[in-house]
């Protein structure tokens, strides 16, 4: 599955919408995302995503799906894009579980 998390914007055709962080994080936790897209939203932001991510990753061998950056706030997205390297190295090394 693909998730597109996202509060605004329309959802691409081929993507399952979310608008809360923890939505995104409920559907990576049951197995099925293979995909996914995040925004800098005013609930939360991917960042939040991206940090359980990197947790279960890290201390669970969680494998991540392939994760992609649609913000506009060039801040927001920089940081996003810093934790997405880190859960990258964290698989590539070996380090979790």
């Amino acid at each position: 599955m693909k998730v597109y998390q996202d509060d605004e914007r329309a959802t691409p055709d081929g993507w399952g919408r979310v608008g809360w962080p923890e939505e995104a994080i409920s559907l990576l936790a049951s197995g099925q995302v293979t995909e996914l897209s995040l925004s800098d939203d005013t609930h939360g932001t991917g960042y939040d995503v991206l940090l359980w991510l990197e947790e279960a990753v890290a201390t669970r061998g969680f494998v991540p799906p392939r994760v992609q950056v649609h913000s506009a706030n060039s801040s927001a997205r920089q940081k996003m894009t810093l934790a997405i390297t880190r859960i990258g190295r964290f698989v590539q090394d070996g380090q979790g579980g």
